[in-house]
């Protein structure tokens, strides 16, 4: 099943590549041979000009590295950092064994944390991130436009085929020039219309300086503030603690003029954020980030995540469960759930285990109780483990997040000693 998926990647860019021929330059020998309207100069070097920006483009978003975090690199401040780590902020990447700046994740197909990763493209086989968004936004923009003055010019020479439908077939079009306008016009408007959309939505991503990857954490986000307020602003996490869940805003959108010359690279010019061949941003750059203010610099994105915090140690589960101030019978209950799923792990074994997902943690009684919220998938079940989904059913692994590093699934074991394991595996 890898090598199937691995071929088909193969081959994305030849296809698009393809695509992009078909449309510009068989296009161009249809026009030519359309004896009813052929082709007009100025026609001709828009068409050639769309598709070099297109290829350029194309070829940018294919090829220029996304990044990677240096060799070393650690958080100026290691409080906030540890912080983090209690609240289930994935500033750690066990993959790497490294530290992961703010707005980073681990990429399952490149094998390694991007700065500032929106999502790994198939189509162009890269990754879409702080260094490759203006390239491939670029290449959007193009595509849209130049296939859009495409569909103006094949939309009409379509009309004069269908003005003259009731004419003899001889003195209008062959039967092969009528084909090929026919899979050029559905071809084109298909295809333009797929990326108009999606172009739409990186434009709205870019304007609010939000990647692919945060649309779907704010989401979450939202989902468990509506599930917390049914018990108080808390939701039970490991080891039966319970974890405040309180609306925390996205801390990177700092204004549109700010959020647009942020994703195009940090430049003003405005002409530089459509000219082709711009340059790359800085390699420099990517690690760190401007924030509106309106959250304390001493809160991180993302907001905590009961699912994605680590379990304590098991001797520290007591003390855990009543310094957090839980009170109430939720929090009670969650605690002696939590209890007795610490005895008997210890009881039946000692290898390290995945965590429960989030559904079969919560109570019957307290998922009916929840139920008004919403928050259910289409079997009944409370979607707030792992596998969660957003409303258009994504998952992070459809971005190509490396879900088992975003999710902890190793208990209390020191770092050192997973470190050791992996050696051993890999050995």
């Amino acid at each position: 099943m890898l090598c199937s998926s691995f071929s088909i990647a193969r081959l994305a860019i030849p296809a698009v590549s393809i695509l992009i021929s078909f449309l510009a330059y068989t296009s161009q020998y249809f026009f030519l041979h359309f004896k009813e309207a052929s082709l007009r100069r100025d026609e001709v070097w828009r068409i050639n000009f769309f598709a070099l920006c297109i290829w350029i483009c194309y070829y940018r978003a294919c090829t220029v590295n996304p990044g990677r975090i240096p060799e070393g690199w650690e958080p100026k401040d290691r409080q906030s950092l540890k912080a983090d780590q209690a609240d289930g902020r994935q500033r750690w990447c066990r993959r790497c064994e490294a530290f992961k700046p703010p707005r980073a994740h681990h990429c399952k197909t490149c094998r390694r944390c991007i700065p500032k990763m929106d999502h790994h493209c198939p189509w162009t086989s890269n990754c879409v991130s702080h260094f490759t968004f203006p390239h491939f936004i670029r290449f959007l923009f193009y595509a849209v436009v130049g296939m859009s003055y495409l569909e103006t010019l094949l939309f009409e020479r379509a009309s004069i085929v269908w003005k003259s439908r009731n004419l003899p077939s001889y003195m209008g079009p062959s039967a092969g020039q009528l084909g090929h306008l026919f899979a050029l016009l559905v071809t084109n408007s298909l295809t333009v219309f797929a990326l108009f959309i999606l172009l739409v939505r990186t434009l709205w991503s870019l304007g609010t300086n939000t990647t692919t990857i945060e649309s779907w954490e704010i989401e979450r986000h939202e989902t468990l503030v509506r599930r917390a307020r049914h018990f108080g602003g808390f939701l039970p996490g490991p080891g039966g603690i319970s974890v405040q869940i309180k609306k925390q805003e996205f801390p990177y959108d700092i204004g549109i003029w700010s959020n647009i010359k942020a994703g195009m690279g940090g430049s003003p010019n405005v002409l530089s954020w459509f000219w082709p061949l711009a340059r790359t941003p800085h390699r420099s750059t990517g690690l760190e980030y401007e924030e509106n203010g309106f959250e304390d610099a001493s809160v991180s994105w993302p907001p905590p995540d009961p699912d994605r915090i680590p379990l304590p140690a098991r001797g520290q589960a007591n003390s855990a469960a009543f310094a957090s101030g839980a009170t109430g019978n939720f929090e009670i209950d969650a605690f002696n759930r939590r209890k007795a799923e610490d005895l008997k792990r210890q009881k039946t074994s000692i290898e390290v285990q995945r965590r429960k997902p989030f559904h079969v943690r919560f109570d019957d009684s307290l998922s009916t109780s929840s139920s008004e919220d919403g928050d259910y998938s289409d079997n009944g079940s409370v979607d707030g483990e792992e596998s969660w989904k957003n409303s258009e059913g994504e998952r992070l692994r459809d971005f190509g997040v490396d879900e088992e590093v975003e999710f902890y699934d190793e208990e209390d074991i020191p770092l050192a000693i997973l470190m050791q394991q992996r050696r051993q595996k890999a050995q």
